[in-house]
């Protein structure tokens, strides 16, 4: 009989940003705000930065942020709290973003 492939045991997840800033002064509000809400799910801003260069295919964003959480329950509890959740409004207006996130091993 086969052996079933063996998966990753994910050890940490990561939400990946890709933004395009509209308004910078809207974002400056928000960015300065986003870290109160990653504190209660121990989740670590591990690198805000601005494209360099695309090497490869297409990407038309010219931001990014990678954050890093201890379990999905903390990236799903972080999304999902009052705390975020009353900063997306002023998200929308101040960039273009896509939130993703992943899990690594």
């Amino acid at each position: 009989m086969a052996t079933p492939p063996q998966r990753l045991v994910h050890t940490m997840y990561y939400v990946i940003g890709h933004i395009t800033v509209k308004d910078p002064a809207q974002w400056a509000e928000y960015r300065a705000q986003v870290p109160a809400t990653l504190a209660p799910w121990q989740a670590e801003l591990v690198f805000r930065g601005e494209r360099h260069a695309v090497l490869g295919g297409c990407h038309t964003h010219t931001d990014t942020v990678v954050i890093r959480f201890p379990s999905v329950e903390a990236v799903d509890g972080w999304f999902h709290s009052a705390a975020y959740q009353a900063l997306i409004p002023l998200r929308l207006a101040a960039a273009d973003v896509d939130l993703i996130s992943y899990a690594a091993s």
